[in-house]
């Protein structure tokens, strides 16, 4: 009985995750445009979607902002993550403590707070703007993914790598880096997923004639979302769904062989 209701209470679970998902993909292939009503299978919502030049803009805008602010981030937070493991405790624990902070923060704070600092500073709202602000917010992220990877570093092949001749850029490229690198990567695969999904922050910080999908959707709520919509959704969430899988059989594989 204990069994049963612990695989009851987690298909549960599942079905109420999943159901909204499954309800959107089948309207993308729904004929009738009223979601009240199967008007029959059908493809030509896909095919719109591809002649559609606000919706493919606005995507481009959120692909090319969430790659770039993950990348830029990463960088910066895998930096910011050596400088803070070098530092006593003390430092440690106190830049820690504001690391967490933009995360404690509610979104609605954080996007105040940067549209407040721009327009202080003068800084016209645009594309730059987006960049900067999801620059901001995704740094925490790679730093708490880094962090745990360099706790677990034998800081001595560090320094039997510079006793051997080699450069500290050297023996941190070929020592250190490989070593953090998961966590590099999923620092990098968090921030590009905050970024694509983050709506408060680029609503506050976005000027006139650019969108991203966030936006754009929330725009297209009063009027009617388009079933264009639907189908660039469902395709958003297969992509991400033959990423994971990849992302979780490669190292299975270079285990088995």
């Amino acid at each position: 009985m204990k069994k049963f209701l612990s695989k009851f209470y987690l298909t549960l679970i599942f079905i109420l995750l999943y159901a909204p998902i499954a309800t959107l993909i089948v309207l993308s292939f729904n004929a009738s445009k009223t979601r009240a009503k199967w008007g029959g299978f059908t493809l030509k919502w896909y095919f719109e979607l591809f002649q559609n030049d606000a919706i493919l803009e606005a995507l481009s805008n959120t692909l090319i902002i969430a790659f770039l602010s993950a990348l830029i981030a990463t960088v910066i937070g895998t930096a910011a993550s050596i400088g803070i493991n070098a530092m006593n405790r003390h430092l440690k624990t106190i830049f820690m403590s504001v690391t967490n902070i933009p995360m404690l923060n509610a979104d609605i704070v954080t996007g105040i707070s940067l549209m407040l600092l721009f327009i202080a500073f003068g800084v016209r709202f645009g594309f730059s703007t987006i960049l900067l602000a999801h620059i901001t917010f995704n740094i925490p992220y790679v730093i708490l993914s880094v962090m745990p990877k360099l706790k677990q570093i034998d800081q001595n092949t560090y320094m039997a790598a510079l006793d051997l001749g080699a450069s500290p850029f050297y023996a941190f490229y070929k020592v250190i880096v490989p070593d953090i690198l998961p966590g590099i990567l999923s620092g990098f695969l968090l921030s590009f997923t905050m970024s694509l999904d983050d709506f408060i922050i680029t609503h506050f910080t976005k000027g006139s004639g650019i969108d991203t999908l966030s936006t754009k959707i929330y725009a297209e709520v009063r009027k009617g979302i388009k079933p264009e919509m639907y189908a660039l959704s469902t395709l958003l969430f297969v992509s991400v769904l033959f990423l994971l899988i990849a992302v979780n059989k490669v190292p299975k594989q270079r285990k088995e062989s």
